[in-house]
Parts: structure tokens; C-alpha cells; sequence
């Protein structure tokens, strides 16, 4: 007689110690891949690094059963390709993941001087609690392109011997009116502005004095603090002011990813959300031999914002590229039709420092394993694909069939909030989808944390995705 109750297992309790250990390995290549992939260009470009040296090249023409191919989408977003020995009219076995991670870019003039210090004014990237992007150090990461289209890579802040910044804060003794805020009031956008430096431009000399003084230059003094740090970045970078117009510069936090507990299960890092998900696909797909069907690894952007512009997976550019891979886009409905997508996407684990915000019955606990859900959105499932019990059964079967870990959850309490991610965007193609990704605690907030176990379960899950023959 079959098990008539059902009660998910601490992974710890079915892993043999063979197994953890392979766990623990996997871990550590993970947090290499953090420490390089901190922005979504980052991740991209350790991402091709990584493909390359596995045998895969740029998409040139239809590829052929084994070929290993990737198209970047300028530098911001990957499509890789293992081509399987079946046509692509017998479907695709898709791992979608987004390499965005919430953050404060720089606005396109950020640079300013008050109160003989200079600060740069911020745009927050995502979904982000304001007061955790205080007091915190910060490092500057991105890209700068000047006029002539050469362009200039920016990292200041991560090495022992460079500077950090940081957004400063009220001292407690004059915080009584600040206090009296809610969290989401107690800081507007606009007050996210990031020290920068506080020492003068060496001062010029004296000018004559009356009329003469502004004809020859009596006003050159203006702005000491702003054109020191104008001249740090000249001496450094070459870049001036103007070339703020056409950069792209992230604050992010400073600082490696880190195990975290006594135990060591823990990684405590920045951008879990969704690099945890992305480096599973991609490493999945990195090791996978030639497959019965074509695997597709997705590596996103913008999924933090609507998944919008021409690298998010709005856009067409996912048509485009298996088009290339057909040969053309007339067996596009064909190929969609037969394909299985997993929507590569961390979940929220349950926190018992907040069980307000759960129900205990369908939440993912850490540990054990890859979080499958059926359904995001919010309130009314609203903004979510949902997927169909026939899809859930599937993901089962695969799950069962290769060793995965793995258990059922939902974003929280119905009436708490919600979110989404590319499972909808991936279904409206009509593409058979689902989410799942790895449980994280303080999801979007400068410092994750996740466990190393379900980290490597995701892979796993991704390993038997790209190797499914149904």
C-alpha cells in the first residue's frame, strides 16, 4: 500500500555523504562565480568565459546535432544551445534565469557638491527596502562609453587597497521626527546619495580683482570638491563629466560572498537572486553532453524591472535566436508547442523571525532542496502563468527519476504581497512552464543568504531538465 501522507525531508536526511560533499565542491564554484559576476554585464562575460572554454562559440549559422553555440545580446544577456540529436520540431528543454540583481545605478549627471563634500545622486534598480542601502559599503561597477564608442570598464571597491562608499545615515541622537516614519518613508529615492569624496581640488591662483577677476577666470575655484573627484577618475579612467551621459555605473555591495554559520551551510552573498538560478543553468549546460532534444540556457536581464527592452524576455530576441537555430522562424509555433520551460527563479524560504508572512504548509524551508511553484503573482494568482497539474506531475517525475531534492511552495500568505518572473513571458509563447529555483532568506536585500544544499539541488535540476527525453 502506497504512502497515503506526505512530508518533505531535510535534504541532510537523504544525502549520502558522498553526495554532500559534491555539494560543498559545487558551492565553492559558485561563490567564484559571485565574486565575478556581481553585475549583469559581469555575469555575461564570466558566463561566455566559462562557455568558451567548454567548446562552445558564437551562433554562425545552423548549427548541427552536438554543436555548442551562444549569442550574446550586447553584452547584457546570454542564449546558449547544446544542439540534441532530435529535430527541433520535437521540442526544446529550456532553462530560463535572469542575471539582474537590484542595486542603485548612477543617474547620467550624478555627480554634485554640497556642503564641501562630493556625492553621486542614484537611480534604485528593483525591488529594494531603502533603509538597507545605508551606511553600507558600496562599490562601483559598470561600464563608460564615450563618444568615440570606446568604452571603459569601471570597478573601484573591491580589493583590500581601494576605497568604498557608502550612503550615510542620521545619528539616533537627532533621529526623533525620522523615527516616526514607517520603514518604506524613513528614506526617499532621492536621499540615496552616495559619498564620494570630501577633499578640494588644489586650489588656483588668486585672480585680479573687480571686472578683471571674472575675464580671467575668478570663478575657477567653484566646485573644488566635485573637481577633485573629476580629476581621480581622468587620472584612472580618462573620462570626463559629459561621458556620465553614456555610462552605465551600478553601486552594488562591497565585498565577496562568504559561507555563512558555524556549520558552514549557509552563503551569505549579494545577487542570489537569480544568479544562484543562473549558475545552476549554465553550469548544467556547461556539462552536458550531446542531448535526445536541443537544451536552451536563458540568461536574462531586467527581469527586476518588467522584463522589458531588448535584453529582457519581452523582447524578441529569444524568437530570433532559435529561428537561427531552425534555420528559419516558419517551425517556430511547432517548436514552441513541443518545448518544456523551467522559469529558473529563487523562491522566499520560510523565516521563523517572520512567520506572519508564510503558511507553514506550502513554504520552502532551506534545505530542502529546489522550491517548485506552481504559481507566482500576486493576491488572486494575478500576473502568473499557473502551471497545470499535468506540468506539476512532469516536474515530479523528472525530479524523482534523477535524484532531485525538492519541495512545493508559494510566494507567502495569499494577502501579504507576491511577485512574478519570466515563467509568463516564457508561457505566452506558448511554451509549457514552470518555476523553480532556490529558497533564500532576505530575498533583494544587499546581503542573501541561501544554503549550499539547495543551491546544488538546483543544479541538479537543471542537469536532468536539459538531459529530459519526454
Amino acid at each position: 500500500m502506497p504512502e497515503l501522507t506526505y512530508k518533505n525531508k531535510n535534504a541532510y536526511d537523504t544525502m549520502d555523504a558522498a553526495e554532500i560533499e559534491n555539494a560543498q565542491s559545487y558551492a565553492a564554484d559558485y561563490m567564484k562565480f559571485l565574486d565575478a559576476a556581481k553585475t549583469e554585464r559581469e555575469a555575461v562575460r564570466e558566463a561566455i568565459r566559462l562557455a568558451e572554454a567548454r567548446g562552445f562559440v558564437p551562433l554562425a549559422g545552423q548549427p548541427r546535432a552536438g554543436e555548442r553555440v551562444y549569442k550574446s545580446l550586447g553584452g547584457k544577456a546570454l542564449l546558449l544551445a547544446v544542439i540534441g540529436r532530435q529535430p527541433l520540431t520535437n521540442g526544446l528543454n529550456i532553462a530560463g534565469a535572469h542575471v539582474d540583481s537590484p542595486r542603485l545605478d548612477l543617474k547620467q549627471l550624478p555627480l554634485y557638491e554640497d556642503g564641501e563634500m562630493a556625492f553621486f545622486k542614484t537611480h534604485y534598480y528593483g525591488g529594494i527596502k531603502k533603509y538597507q542601502w545605508v551606511t553600507l559599503p558600496l562599490a562601483l561597477h559598470g561600464i563608460v562609453v564615450k563618444a568615440d564608442g570606446s568604452a571603459v570598464r569601471v570597478t573601484i571597491g573591491e580589493n583590500a587597497d581601494e576605497p568604498v562608499f557608502f550612503v550615510s545615515d542620521l545619528l539616533p541622537h537627532l533621529g526623533r521626527d525620522q523615527n516616526k516614519k514607517t520603514l518604506g518613508e524613513a528614506f526617499t529615492g532621492e536621499q540615496l546619495n552616495i559619498l564620494i569624496g570630501t577633499a578640494p581640488a588644489a586650489k588656483k591662483p588668486e585672480a585680479v580683482s573687480g571686472d578683471a577677476a571674472k575675464s580671467a577666470g575668478g570663478e575657477k575655484d567653484a566646485d573644488r570638491f566635485k573637481k577633485a573627484v573629476l580629476e581621480l577618475l581622468h587620472a584612472k579612467y580618462g573620462i570626463t563629466e559629459e561621458d556620465f551621459l553614456s555610462a552605465e555605473l551600478e553601486a552594488v555591495p562591497a565585498g565577496r560572498a562568504r559561507e555563512a554559520g558555524l556549520d558552514r551551510s549557509l552563503i551569505l552573498a549579494y545577487g542570489h537572486d537569480d544568479r544562484s538560478c543562473a549558475y545552476a543553468a549554465l553550469r548544467a549546460m556547461l556539462e552536458l553532453e550531446v542531448p535526445e532534444k536541443t537544451a536552451v540556457c536563458i540568461l536574462a536581464d531586467k527581469e527586476e524591472v518588467g522584463s522589458d527592452g531588448v535584453t529582457g524576455m519581452q523582447s524578441a530576441a529569444f524568437e530570433g535566436f532559435i529561428a537561427e537555430l531552425a534555420g528559419g522562424s516558419t517551425q517556430l509555433p511547432a517548436i514552441f508547442e513541443r518545448s518544456f520551460c523551467i522559469s529558473a527563479d529563487v523562491c522566499n524560504a520560510f523565516d521563523p523571525n517572520f512567520p506572519e508572512v508564510s503558511e507553514k504548509n506550502n513554504s520552502a524551508r532551506l534545505n530542502h532542496g529546489i522550491g517548485v511553484m506552481k504559481f507566482t503573482g500576486s493576491g488572486g494568482k494575478s500576473g502568473s502563468s499557473d502551471a497545470s497539474a499535468e506540468t506539476v506531475a512532469r516536474l515530479r517525475r523528472l525530479f524523482s527519476e534523477n535524484g532531485v531534492a525538492w519541495q512545493m511552495t508559494e510566494l507567502g500568505k495569499v494577502d501579504q504581497g507576491g511577485g512574478g518572473t519570466i515563467a509568463k513571458y516564457m508561457a505566452n509563447r506558448n511554451i509549457t512552464t514552470i518555476d523553480a529555483g532556490v529558497p533564500v532568506i532576505s530575498m533583494h536585500a544587499p546581503w542573501e543568504a541561501a544554503a549550499k544544499l539547495d543551491c546544488y539541488m538546483t543544479y541538479k535540476g537543471m542537469a536532468a531538465l536539459y538531459g529530459h527525453r519526454e
